[in-house]
């Protein structure tokens, strides 16, 4: 069987500003601002190629960005083959982040064009897993069909897909029927607990997760300090100071599916998964 990843979505340019006191109105603020390559999939392919692990990442940017972050996922050890446009800009997203809260001013960008079609059967034919994450399924000018015939082809293929839905106010924008009919062929979905009471209008975690595997395989149910719910057992959560919480539940995704492809045990995937977690909110940004 295939070890490789293939991680398909959003590349984006974090800007990271951490103020260093309250925010005051209409004056200044001082504040640590640092720019970061991120986007979801990004982020979790950048982890997975930490971990070790092979991987392939599909994205797209604008234009006069294809060089430069060709080399920054090639340092970060992942394989890139990126689309550009000639007249979008690469996404950009400002971060403001709040001890563990964060708001996010997000601009799309190219992401919107990333042609799913295009993406080559080797690519597919060569991976153990294909990684996607609901934000290419939101910034989808067809409404997901493209992003369902990619599960679809992956699916033929005996390639195992996971989901990360990515953000509850895109899943409600979006609608949650149509976002779980979008990713009914995929083996693992990633909600976190916002995600899955938007998905399924239910409250407890235990209700959420036998909702939501009637649509996929297996459900991964993150609970920031509650831990993770997987398999009806409860993995505790790290305790470790939180220096951005940018990217942790991409992080999360990179070490539960290497461990889970390279063991076959789910707990023992969502304890990786806490772990590296845990090392990504130490530090500014979403990747290692």
């Amino acid at each position: 069987m295939a070890d490789r990843f293939l991680l398909v979505g959003d590349v984006i340019d974090d800007i990271v500003v951490t103020p260093s006191g309250p925010v005051r109105e209409d004056t200044d603020t001082l504040s640590s601002i640092r720019s970061v390559p991120g986007g979801s999939a990004g982020n979790t392919a950048a982890w997975l190629a930490h971990l070790g692990a092979g991987v392939d990442f599909v994205g797209i940017v604008g234009h006069d960005d294809v060089a430069r972050h060709s080399e920054l996922f090639s340092a970060a050890g992942v394989v890139a083959h990126l689309q550009s446009h000639s007249t979008l800009p690469t996404g950009t997203i400002v971060l403001v982040v709040d001890g563990q809260q964060r708001t996010m001013y997000t601009q799309k960008g190219a992401n919107p064009a990333l042609d799913l079609d295009a993406i080559p059967d080797a690519l597919l034919d060569g991976a153990a897993v294909l990684h996607l994450t609901g934000y290419t399924l939101f910034a989808a000018a067809d409404g997901g069909a493209a992003f369902t015939r990619l599960i679809a082809r992956a699916r033929q293929r005996g390639v195992r897909v996971s989901v990360d839905p990515g953000s509850a106010g895109f899943i409600a924008d979006h609608g949650a029927e149509r976002f779980l009919a979008a990713v009914s062929g995929a083996s693992v979905l990633f909600p976190n607990l916002d995600e899955g009471r938007i998905m399924t209008g239910l409250v407890e975690p235990e209700a959420i997760v036998e909702a939501l595997e009637r649509s996929v395989e297996l459900v991964v149910l993150t609970m920031g300090h509650d831990g993770v719910l997987v398999a009806g057992e409860r993995v505790p959560a790290a305790q470790v100071e939180i220096v951005d919480p940018t990217g942790a539940g991409d992080a999360f995704s990179a070490g539960f599916l290497e461990a889970w492809v390279r063991t076959g045990e789910v707990a023992a995937a969502a304890r990786a998964g806490v772990a590296v977690a845990a090392r990504a909110v130490g530090a500014v940004g979403g990747r290692p």
